[in-house]
């Protein structure tokens, strides 16, 4: 500034490059604020405002309060009156505008926002309610408890987790999580999960005797009648009673119970329903003279936890205990017959999964609420019923005011079982909880060395963590956690996982008469014996068979539980001596050893041809690289403890 100037030429020229600076720092703030969390104004669910209505002015930010914006916000600094332009120094060229030395590094702005995340200030999970339906009301209080984000309206920029009230239905979530997984509405069905269970009691009876026999009707009505006619025969004192359940039912709806086959209403009602009929379970457990699952036409409502004829499972726990019952023993079977059941629901979850999001595509992780039915027996052994994909997480109940005239009134007890449901299920899926817990060891690590001098002091302090003004979480992680010890039983898995390799089209569910002979081939299972005119009569007649059963006809080929009726049919004939899983797992390990060389030879060929050079020269038959050969061209053999042999086992890529 040269000598001379007037106090108002230097005053107009202070005040123009106070509003460039401000202008710039405006736009600083809102670049570091949409980088840091993305700007969505309106998405919040902020009121309205009318037209002419004055906005309120934004606090200037104190040292609790971040200068990055809330989300959805849209400040502007307002420009100071030229009067206190005039008077106000200009900063110097090492200082920022807040007067503080600048760094070399990133803006000032961009670096306090840095140092509010360092003092504990973070952005919340951001939830998409707007499909919750039925579950919004507890979702609410819950996402409230938690104090993270709700967007009840949806919202342009990607959300951490969507909530879906009925299914998985959204392709153009690309990240995040959502509570639903594809196919589990469908493999929920009383149908489908009579399958897949029914598959799994064939490989371990023992180990799954705790589903009911079942039959499948149509399809299986004359199977039924035989067993029924034959343990008749043997034991004429028998006199069973059969519960038939439709296929697509839910809280009751079309559930009959017939004494003989021949009941004329289950006859009627073959062709135009498909349905599940099982033993009746006719010896359970009761509490006060009446089952635990069945909610009966006398459903008395009470507000009490223990009382009426809805009631906490922990009041329940605790009258078995009154009473000498191990509970600890309950509790590990209830938990060993849920991870047993997801074993057998997860080889065509996979299925399901790879058809909505293909490998290789964007697309959430899935998490889910189930509901399982569970009956205990007067031994108490608990008997699996039904899955149910969407169990109620409404917490009001339907009250009859007058005569006809209904209102939906708040339930305590719904409300303390389900909110605290879905707030555990939200914080056991946290995605930001491992930057929360780092920060919170961060926080304490000045302690660290004083404890011993500051714990009369620490004694009284309130607790600091992340989660400390919610109660301590209840639900904890059973699958996988806890599944390692059932990993022997996830043969069907194992064989989804050799099913969707040879698919082929992704999104596709179903294997066509190609990729089945490519299986056959590439896991060296055709001989003499078996040739590849006898595979693919093997292929015809059994995806036609299993086409006629199922209601999808979309897609024609084999689908996943025709691919494992071959693979059994396989199995039997290659290993004759053994059990049936045995020869099930004995040949998983001989398909799992050759893809491994098969994968090998092609890893190390696309190596060469990648040097530029020629890949390896094999004289083997097969083309494999020496290195990848076994000794004597086959498969090394191992026992496995019990003086039985296996091939040994490789984890498909």
């Amino acid at each position: 500034m040269r000598r001379g100037s007037s106090e108002r030429e230097l005053a107009a020229q202070w005040e123009v490059e106070a509003v460039a600076a401000a202008k710039a720092e405006a736009e600083a703030k809102a670049q570091a604020t949409a980088e840091q969390i993305g700007v969505d104004a309106g998405a919040a669910g902020e009121p309205e405002r009318k037209a002419g209505e004055e906005q309120p002015s934004a606090p200037a930010p104190g040292p609790e309060q971040p200068c990055a914006a809330e989300e959805g916000d849209a400040r502007v600094l307002p420009r100071m009156p030229p009067a206190l332009h005039a008077h106000q120094p200009k900063p110097a060229r090492d200082l920022c505008p807040h007067g503080k030395p600048r760094s070399k590094g990133p803006s000032c702005k961009r670096s306090g926002v840095r140092r509010s995340d360092e003092h504990g200030s973070q952005r919340p999970v951001t939830v998409d309610s707007s499909k919750a339906r039925t579950s919004l009301d507890a979702l609410k209080i819950s996402i409230r408890q938690l104090k993270w984000k709700e967007f009840p309206f949806g919202r342009r920029l990607p959300c951490d987790i969507y909530w879906h009230g009925v299914s998985f239905h959204d392709n153009d979530i690309l990240s995040g999580q959502v509570n639903k997984f594809p196919g589990m509405t469908e493999m929920v069905r009383k149908v489908t999960l009579s399958r897949a269970v029914r598959i799994m009691q064939n490989l371990f009876p023992e180990e799954y005797n705790f589903y009911p026999r079942s039959w499948i009707l149509p399809d299986e009505f004359q199977l039924f009648v035989t067993q029924v006619r034959m343990v008749k025969d043997g034991n004429p004192s028998w006199k069973p009673t059969f519960i038939v359940k439709p296929d697509g039912g839910c809280q009751g709806d079309g559930i009959y119970l017939i004494k003989d086959p021949s009941d004329i209403r289950l006859t009627g009602s073959l062709q135009s329903r498909p349905a599940v009929v099982q033993e009746y379970i006719c010896k359970p457990l009761l509490i006060d003279k009446l089952k635990f699952d069945i909610r009966l036409s006398n459903f008395i409502h009470s507000d009490s936890a223990s009382t009426g004829s809805k009631r906490t499972f922990s009041s329940i726990l605790c009258k078995l205990s009154s009473k000498g019952v191990d509970i600890k023993k309950v509790w590990s079977d209830i938990i060993s017959l849920v991870i047993k059941t997801v074993i057998a629901l997860t080889p065509e979850l996979k299925v399901f999964y790879q058809s909505d999001i293909p490998t290789g595509r964007p697309g959430p992780t899935c998490f889910q609420i189930l509901g399982f039915d569970i009956l205990l027996m007067k031994n108490l052994k608990p008997m699996l019923l039904e899955v149910n994909a969407n169990p109620s997480m409404r917490i009001e109940h339907e009250c009859e005011l007058s005569p006809g005239v209904f209102e939906n009134v708040p339930s305590l007890v719904d409300e303390e079982v389900k909110v605290a449901v879905i707030r555990d299920t939200l914080r056991l899926i946290d995605p930001l909880k491992k930057k929360k817990e780092n920060r919170y060891q961060q926080l304490q690590k000045p302690l660290a060395g004083k404890e011993d001098s500051l714990d009369s002091e620490l004694a009284g302090a309130p607790d600091t963590s992340p989660e400390a003004h919610l109660p301590s979480i209840c639900l904890k992680q059973v699958f996988p956690k806890y599944a390692k010890q059932f990993n022997y039983l996830r043969l069907v898995d194992r064989m989804a996982n050799l099913f969707i390799r040879f698919l082929g089209i992704k999104g596709t569910m179903k294997l066509g008469p190609t990729g089945f002979r490519t299986f056959i081939r590439n896991c060296k299972l055709s001989s003499s014996s078996l040739s590849m005119a006898a595979v693919d009569i093997l292929y015809i007649d059994i995806t036609r068979r299993w086409n006629s059963m199922t209601l999808d006809q979309r897609d024609s080929g084999m689908c996943l539980q025709a691919f494992i009726e071959a693979f059994f049919f396989l199995a039997q004939r290659k290993f004759k001596m053994l059990p049936l899983h045995e020869q099930v797992a004995s040949l998983i390990d001989l398909c799992e050893y050759h893809l491994s060389l098969l994968d090998e030879k092609r890893l190390l060929c696309s190596r060469g041809g990648s040097a530029g050079g020629r890949p390896p020269q094999s004289s083997s038959p097969q083309g494999a690289c020496p290195a990848a050969q076994p000794v004597g061209g086959n498969p090394p053999l191992r026992t496995n403890g019990a003086n039985k042999f296996s091939y040994p086992r490789h984890t498909l890529s």
